[in-house]
């Protein structure tokens, strides 16, 4: 490799990095006002994760205009309907964690998504899971637990609820894995944008729809701005630079959170929590190193 192309890859690499680290603080960003329309206004989380999305959608309109819905055209519809149907229960399940609590614990347990996407892809797919794998889930759980503490007197089922949208978003992410091979990127794409909203909208009326107002409805098209300038950050760091190299960025979203949350609510993490996010963050790094041996490998 010539020196004019490694110019180019490490400033390719450096740009997906800071797209990497533009998401994350637009997903901080998100998180806040989220929290603070369920915490603070009270506004019901079902609800809040609807219009939120909602409004993402409509911003999303030009991008669906330029591909056109043709791009839904599927062998495999079922299978779309329940990967965004799995996609909209993690999002209600997250919202609803956010507003009952603290942002570090929240994002901090929602990182064991990987986890659950090792063991899904087990049960599911009939992957080989060696035993340096179930090593590295064995300890991002029990990361997992000493954020929980289940044993102690002021765990509440609450505390739960981002783990539960961790294993949803991974049930979902294994359902686009096996699409990836016989879909196209905007297909994949397209469903999610198509039926994300209506989803969350059935799950807003059964837990009793809520319409914002004043205030509360500039927060929630402030908050769908947000979703689609973070995920546009995120589609440009993965365009950049290899996955592999720029996910390591993403593990950045756990101390601009806990910043995030202790500037806005004076949310203080106890250590406690840098332990088990020091667990989940190792186990994370060796899986991710491991997953990059593997694909260079010769088969």
């Amino acid at each position: 490799m010539n020196q004019t192309s490694l110019r180019i890859s490490s400033s390719r690499a450096m740009a997906g990095a800071a797209w990497m680290v533009l998401a994350g603080i637009a997903f901080s960003a998100l998180n806040i006002v989220t929290q603070w329309v369920t915490m603070k206004l009270g506004f019901p989380a079902a609800s809040a994760a609807f219009w939120q999305y909602a409004f993402a959608f409509v911003f999303s309109l030009p991008f669906l205009r330029k591909v056109g819905l043709s791009a839904m055209r599927t062998d495999y519809p079922w299978r779309h309907v329940v990967r965004v149907a799995l996609a909209a229960l993690g999002v209600e399940a997250w919202v609803a964690g956010l507003a009952s609590v603290p942002i570090w614990q929240a994002i901090a347990l929602v990182m064991t998504s990987p986890f659950f996407i090792i063991l899904g892809a087990r049960l599911f797919l009939g992957e080989r899971v060696g035993p340096a794998r179930w090593a590295a889930t064995a300890m991002g759980f029990a990361g997992a637990m000493i954020i929980l503490q289940p044993w102690s007197d002021a765990f509440t089922s609450a505390a739960l609820l981002p783990i539960l949208s961790a294993l949803f978003w991974g049930a979902s992410s294994l359902i686009t894995k096996s699409l990836t091979d016989i879909e196209r990127p905007e297909t994949i794409t397209v469903w999610l944008l198509v039926l994300l909203t209506p989803i969350n909208g059935g799950l807003a009326l059964a837990a009793g729809f809520e319409v914002p107002q004043g205030i509360t409805l500039g927060v929630f098209v402030a908050a769908g701005l947000i979703t689609v300038v973070a995920q546009y950050f995120l589609t440009l760091a993965y365009s950049s630079a290899d996955a592999a190299y720029v996910q390591p960025f993403d593990d950045l979203k756990l101390p601009l959170n806990v910043l995030a949350g202790w500037l806005v609510f004076g949310y203080a993490p106890s250590g406690y929590l840098w332990l088990g996010a020091a667990l989940i963050l190792m186990a994370s790094l060796f899986i991710m190193r491991n997953e990059m041996r593997r694909e260079r490998s010769p088969a």
